[in-house]
């Protein structure tokens, strides 16, 4: 393989396709207006913001109108939750999430909590899946809104979002979800998925890093997450970030219009990476359900060794991947996500997430499963608790 690097953490980030770059040069200089300027390259811009939300209305079954900018997946969760919470507060103050959501929703809900709301975090079974008898159960008089993520960052699992989303109507609650990993990724229809309002960020797809969008479905009041201008519908100040707005709308299109092909590609190298390190490792489990997974999601947790060790010898093989750990953000605490479906501090501390993504290939695939096995074992030749356990099986 010589000194190629190998990335499979599609999850985090995606480089910026050519096709989208393109579409966003002329915007930084040539067409360079204010979109709320009335002179022509002004109307340029504004023509140009109006085109990316028309693509990304259709991109989930939108109207473009219900389809508002922000500057990230995370200003789009933080609008949602507080946007809501602040419109709705004199009919209730109740607000049901999961306890395995991106920290976009847990920190705002945590901020929430201490304006006085209430919020029911509802815990998830061994495949990362919420209850919907739970979500029923949950349910009250004061409760304004559900915000349940379509699909989690780390383990990959997808939840029954359309049947939530029919809980949710039948209850007249509004239903938030956080499809910042979904969207280019999965199939989405707003309409028939029963959801009031969703989250998306431009880098997950291929998109530049910066942009985000919200969408608001039509009659749904919300309150202003950033005031100033008149821009977004007088919903979102600030000057329009015209060349991320540009290539967010073609990196949807893109995503959307090859989704079919590329989630064959990504379930065919997933299931390949699965079955051939169930094979080849002892002592491993795969986090998240086995099915109902994001398609280049892999998420495995390696018994008797540290993620942040495996990480980085993997790292020196050119290989890119992330861990179940949060050690390299300052925390020594293994991930909520994981210990919430029931892993012990030990084992969710050697965790490995691998996301695929359109440039990796079978070749790939057999690098890693050459790999990761000859690192694993080296790992746990120094590991004390795998010696009693090798020790103990010669007895």
């Amino acid at each position: 393989m010589g000194n190629k690097t190998i990335y499979l953490d599609h999850a985090a980030t995606t480089y910026v396709k050519p096709e989208v770059f393109d579409a966003m040069k002329p915007y930084f200089c040539e067409y360079f207006g204010n979109a709320s300027s009335i002179y022509s390259i002004g109307r340029e811009s504004k023509k140009a913001v109006e085109e990316a939300r028309e693509k990304v209305a259709k991109a989930i079954g939108a109207q473009p109108r219900e389809i508002y900018f922000t500057g990230s997946g995370s200003e789009a969760d933080n609008w949602a939750l507080k946007g809501i919470a602040a419109a709705y507060k004199k009919k209730g103050n109740h607000i049901i999430t999961s306890v395995i959501e991106h920290p976009a929703i847990l920190n705002t809900c945590k901020y929430l909590e201490g304006e006085g709301f209430e919020i029911t975090y509802l815990p998830v079974d061994e495949d990362g899946l919420v209850s919907l008898e739970d979500v029923r159960n949950s349910i009250k008089d004061s409760t304004i809104l559900i915000s349940i993520m379509f699909a989690n960052n780390e383990i990959g699992t997808i939840q029954p979002i359309q049947e939530i989303g029919a809980i949710a109507r039948e209850k007249g609650v509004l239903f938030h979800t956080d499809a910042v990993q979904a969207v280019g990724n999965i199939p989405i229809d707003v309409e028939k998925l029963n959801v009031d309002l969703l989250s998306l960020s431009g880098h997950k797809f291929y998109g530049p890093k910066g942009i985000g969008a919200l969408y608001i479905k039509k009659g749904v009041k919300i309150a202003s997450l950033i005031h100033g201008g008149q821009q977004e519908r007088g919903k979102r100040a600030s000057t329009e970030n015209i060349p991320n707005i540009v290539g967010l709308g073609k990196a949807i299109e893109l995503a959307t219009e090859n989704m079919e092909k590329y989630n064959k590609k990504l379930i065919d190298l997933r299931e390949k990476t699965i079955e051939g390190l169930m094979a080849k490792v002892p002592y491993i489990k795969l986090n998240g359900h086995r099915t109902q997974r994001l398609p280049g999601n892999v998420n495995f947790s390696f018994q008797f060794i540290e993620g942040e060790s495996l990480l980085l010898m993997l790292d020196m093989k050119g290989i890119c991947g992330s861990s179940g750990s949060a050690c390299s953000s300052g925390s020594l605490d293994p991930s909520h996500v994981l210990l919430a479906i029931g892993l012990s501090h030990e084992i969710a501390h050697g965790s490995l997430r691998l996301s695929f993504g359109d440039e990796n290939t079978e070749e790939d695939v057999e690098f890693i499963l050459e790999e990761i096995p000859k690192i694993v074992s080296r790992l746990r030749d120094m590991s004390p608790l795998y010696e009693a356990v090798k020790n103990k099986q010669k007895v």
